[in-house]
């Protein structure tokens, strides 16, 4: 029985190497070791247990979000000034994309009918700078030579002659013009000097980035119906394409109230004889194109110079205006705008009042044609998708 023990027991002992040889496969969720030697078969150790989710990592990138936020708001607040630009500029090229799309229907290439449009553009506001620069620069030119004057009225005057035996008034009106007002009027002028520089600087760029954007405006949209799914590119076409279609009808209306206001006011001067006549009319038609305040302040600033020439005058001026802001308000606006912007006047005197409390003079044009794109996309989106819900 031994004999027949001892070769089973061989069979055993030489199958062990044999098994012991073949090593067991890897786990499928552990990485193959190289082929340096190293603790547990890694090079650089094993890998630890992961990181525990305790309060403070949680605190710590909760942190991290709170920072990031406030980086880019103070991005976003100094560069309000440029962002608010970008967006005149692209305010500007949509309303003026009608009268483009308008030469093209009549033949025109694209670029010839951008040529003209913008060669307008630049021709309004030449006219308009020579119609009021020359006249301001004169009054001031005028009052200048005329100072010399007032002070020898002034100093031959009887009653100003014992004041000054007795208090001495003369002197000291000399060293504070000598002494205080000359130095604030240098710097009052160089500051002045130096916000015209940025207002010509502002009104070139904007002009500059508006050129680009009417000129690449069909290619901007196409990029940006890209990002939309699509399922829903061809609804969101059609809705984008009508508020584009309002705003330019919109900045169309609005520019012709202006004119319109700008004309009748510039006939009314003339006729009743007021100096500088154009460039005041000019002055109503660009406040007539802010929303609700804007042909009233035209309305004041102009009656305030009529009755610095003449009590008649600024008399006349005073109901002329408010005779036809009554006509504006009734009867050509409405007519003008009924097929531009889709909104009820109470949203509009909202939308303009948070517009200007937001971004001033910017904000209050822009409130409205945001308001109509708002009303449109809450009626063909938000209200369907209730009425299913």
């Amino acid at each position: 029985m031994s004999a027949d023990v001892e070769p089973a027991t061989e069979r055993e002992e030489g199958e062990a190497p044999e098994r012991a040889a073949k090593p067991s496969p890897p786990a499928a969720d552990q990485p193959k070791a190289p082929a340096e030697d190293g603790e547990g078969g890694q090079p650089y150790g094993l890998p630890g247990k992961p990181l525990a989710r305790g309060p403070f990592l949680f605190g710590l990138v909760g942190g991290l979000g709170v920072l990031t936020a406030i980086a880019l708001a103070q991005m976003i607040v100094a560069s309000l000034s440029t962002i608010i630009l970008v967006v005149v500029a692209m305010f500007l090229a949509v309303g003026l994309n009608p009268a483009v799309e308008a030469l093209q229907r009549r033949g025109l290439a694209r670029r010839g009918a951008i040529t003209i449009v913008f060669a307008g553009v630049i021709v309004a506001f030449t006219l308009f700078g020579l119609a009021v620069v020359p006249p301001v620069s004169k009054q001031l030119t005028e009052f200048v030579n005329a100072v010399p004057g007032y002070l020898t009225e002034l100093s031959n005057h009887p009653t100003l002659r014992q004041l000054d035996a007795d208090y001495q008034i003369l002197p000291q009106l000399r060293t504070f013009v000598t002494g205080t007002l000359g130095p604030s009027l240098a710097t009052g002028i160089m500051g002045a000097g130096l916000v015209v520089l940025n207002g010509v600087f502002t009104t070139v760029t904007l002009l500059v980035l508006m050129l680009y954007f009417l000129g690449s405006l069909h290619t901007i949209k196409d990029y940006l119906l890209k990002l939309v799914p699509a399922s829903r590119r061809s609804r969101t076409r059609a809705i984008s394409e009508e508020i584009l279609t309002g705003i330019g009808g919109y900045v169309a209306g609005n520019v012709l109230i202006s004119v319109i206001a700008g004309v009748l006011t510039w006939i009314f001067l003339s006729i009743a004889g007021v100096q500088y006549a154009l460039a005041l009319a000019l002055v109503v038609a660009l406040t007539d194109l802010i929303p609700l305040v804007g042909a009233t302040i035209g309305a004041v600033l102009v009656t305030g110079v009529a009755l610095l020439d003449s009590l008649p005058a600024g008399i006349a001026c005073a109901i002329f205006f408010v005779v036809y802001q009554q006509v504006e308000n009734y009867f050509v606006y409405p007519r003008v705008m009924k097929r531009s912007v889709d909104v009820t006047p109470a949203v509009t005197v909202i939308a303009a009042l948070f517009g200007g409390a937001l971004l001033g003079i910017v904000g209050a044009l822009l409130a409205i044609p945001v308001a109509a794109a708002i009303a449109l996309i809450v009626r063909e989106i938000v209200l369907p998708h209730q009425d299913q819900a």
